[in-house]
Order: structure tokens, then sequence, then C-alpha cells
């Protein structure tokens, strides 16, 4: 079983702080710094959204380059060899792979010269799938449960309420085995009423 993250919503209170951890704990590792979850917030509640780590993974079945792979119970995708095809992206059934693009170093953004036409303004954004800036290449990001560091999801580590938990095989099966004997607790004695033989005069 892969091990995946989940968040309560009961306990989540949408500040965003999990977002803002995650941008900044890849960007520290050189990597894309779009965060790889996205609270979502409706009239009650809010929960952040991101990658639940498929054991068949239809991302990585529709890349053409490998970049995506299973690696230590987790789906990890390799930015170093994307290519853009955004194909990762639109076959996640939870819309948990966006795209991002980072400026080369030290080339500020509208860079004109008077030996060169005008650098073309970056167009409005429309969403990651269709926009396409000049001069930069989209690449996907998604959840990697911080792989790279040893305490493990920024996250999770900086959660004011403890909403977000990584969910182990262990865990998993630990709550498996508590619903088990919650039911057993529950339905006894509808069961039984249900078994008992019919002793009604005719």
């Amino acid at each position: 079983m892969n091990q995946y993250v989940i968040a309560d919503p009961k306990l989540c209170i949408g500040c965003n702080t999990c977002m803002a951890s995650c941008s900044q704990e890849h960007q520290l590792q050189g990597l894309q710094s779009a965060p790889r979850l996205q609270v979502m917030r409706n009239r009650l509640d809010s929960a952040p959204v991101m990658c639940h780590q498929c054991e068949d993974a239809p991302c990585a079945q529709v890349c053409p380059v490998n970049a995506i792979t299973r690696e230590n119970d987790a789906i990890h995708l390799n930015e170093s060899l994307c290519v853009s095809c955004k194909l990762c992206g639109i076959a996640c059934p939870f819309g948990a792979i966006t795209f991002s693009a980072s400026t080369p170093l030290d080339i500020p953004r509208d860079c004109n010269t008077s030996k060169a036409l005008p650098a073309p303004r970056a167009p409005r954004a429309v969403s990651p799938f269709l926009d396409c800036v000049p001069g930069l290449r989209a690449v996907a990001v998604k959840c990697d449960l911080c792989s790279f560091s040893p305490e493990g999801p920024a996250c999770i580590k900086t959660c004011p309420t403890q909403a977000i938990t990584l969910v182990t095989a262990s865990l998993a099966e630990y709550s498996s085995q508590q619903k088990r004997l919650n039911a057993m607790n529950v339905f006894p004695a509808g069961l039984a009423s249900l078994n008992a033989p019919d002793t009604e005069a005719k």
C-alpha cells in the first residue's frame, strides 16, 4: 500500500499554512515553488486537496518519458524529466497535478534592450493546462510527501490544528480493525433479531 496524506475538514480552519510551507520547502530544494496541495472551501468546511498516491497511478501510466514512478511507497515525479505534455494532469481523477514554471535566474521579466524587439508581455492566465508563457517551460508538480526531508511532509509539521495526517500501511490496518470492531458493537442486537426464529402464532 502506498502512503498518502489526508486532511480532516472538521479540524481544518482554511489558513493556507500548509500551502505556504509546502511551497517554501520545495523552493529550498531547488524545485518548483508551486504548492503541491490546494485548500478548497465551501460554505461550511475547508480542507486541502492533494495527491492520493494511487496504487495504479493513472498519471504514471500515461507519462511518455517515465517521469512518474513508484518509489518508497509513494508516487514520485521527476521534474527534470518532465516534457510538459500535461497528460498526467489530464489523467489524474482528483485534479492533484498542476503545472508551474520558474523564470531563469538573474533575468528580470520584461527585459528589453535597444538591440532587439521588446519582449512580449505574458498573456493573461487562464488555466495551468492552457497557459503558455514565452520563454518558460511548464513543469508538472504533485505531492511527493516531501521525500527529501527526514522530518516528513511540511504540511503536517506546520498545520496549526493537526488536521493533516500521514496514512501508512500500519495506520490503515489499525483503522480497518477499529471499523470492524465498531460494527460488531453496533449491529449484534439487530442481527440477532433478524436471525431469530419466527415464534408468532399463526
